[in-house]
């Protein structure tokens, strides 16, 4: 399918414990039957629990294109069970954060989003696997995963993005450093072992938590892998590195590792919970891998956020 007006059987899932999930389930499907999707089966859901067995019924169902209005966890899960299909990815982003649609250009407002899954172009994505869990935007263990604990639903809905500065705060002042091994299965680079660490993270896409850059040249359909990791440091130097945080540049810096590959090993000491585009989903040891031009994703006419370069063999 290479655009939605070839879609004969659409499925719209709205997660509706998300941020705007609430306000947005019933509006959005009058908005997208106006735009003339033809629209066959609707589901708003309220609990984790419901939306998983949801996205995994209606995956099944091999509908031509499923809509998904939430967050960034859940776009991630509905779009690790569409990989690999024809089935096309429509995103509603309904969440807190909203990183795949930036990274897309998909606009947060309701109507123009709906007016993109109506008129948009089809391009291919990749996804991240990290044992096997797919992610789209970012997977880290360290201090991401003290900030995701951090972020009540109540904060997320009461502040929004602003959310995550404040969880930032509470999640830097209780992290301990910890050790960490990269082991590089191709051989594209040495194993590289780290001590006193902030953070590592594996980004596949290019923007995560609320609009921070992976790296200045990071993209969705590159086919590699970015990794950094962020070394312990007087505060005064983290300062700096978060102010580099939006456009990437902080991976200059020189108490942070940066690399590219396609495929790496993380094994932590101790053992450590791995954060998924918000979700803690896995743990460490952790094998991390792209799959290639995975999903077919709607993004507006004028996106240069991806391309469409059909299966990649």
């Amino acid at each position: 399918m290479k655009t939605v007006r070839e879609a004969r059987s659409v499925a719209v899932v709205i997660n509706a414990a998300s941020r705007r999930g609430a306000a947005a389930a019933t509006s959005a499907v009058d908005l997208l039957k106006q735009a003339g999707v033809p629209v066959s089966a609707v589901h708003a859901v309220t609990s984790g629990a419901e939306l998983t067995g949801v996205l995994d019924r209606v995956a099944a169902e091999q509908h031509d294109l499923v809509v998904v209005g939430g967050g960034d966890g859940t776009v991630s899960y509905a779009a690790g069970l569409l990989a690999g299909t024809d089935t096309v990815l429509g995103v509603l982003p309904l969440g807190t954060a909203n990183d795949l649609a930036r990274t897309l250009e998909i606009p947060n407002g309701l109507a123009e989003a709906c007016a993109v899954i109506s008129d948009g172009k089809v391009v291919d994505i990749d996804l991240g696997r990290a044992n096997g869990q797919p992610f789209l935007n970012v997977a880290s263990v360290g201090l991401s995963v003290g900030v995701t604990q951090a972020l009540s639903p109540g904060l997320k809905r009461r502040i929004g993005p602003l959310a995550y500065g404040v969880a930032t705060v509470q999640a830097y002042a209780r992290h301990r450093p910890f050790r960490a091994r990269l082991e590089f299965p191709d051989g594209d680079h040495p194993t590289l072992e780290l001590e006193d660490l902030l953070q590592v993270a594996v980004g596949n896409g290019r923007h995560y938590g609320g609009g921070n850059t992976v790296s200045p040249m990071a993209g969705i359909d590159d086919h590699t892998l970015d990794i950094y990791a962020i070394l312990a440091a007087p505060l005064r130097e983290h300062v700096k590195i978060a102010r580099l945080l939006k456009d990437g540049s902080f991976v200059e810096h020189d108490r942070v590792y940066h690399l590219e590959t396609r495929n790496v090993r993380l094994v932590t000491h101790p053992s450590m919970p791995v954060n998924l585009d918000g979700e803690i989903a896995t743990e460490s040891p952790t094998d991390f891998a792209v799959q290639r031009n995975a999903v077919h994703v709607v993004v507006p006419q004028g996106s240069t956020g991806a391309t469409f370069e059909g299966p990649s063999g």
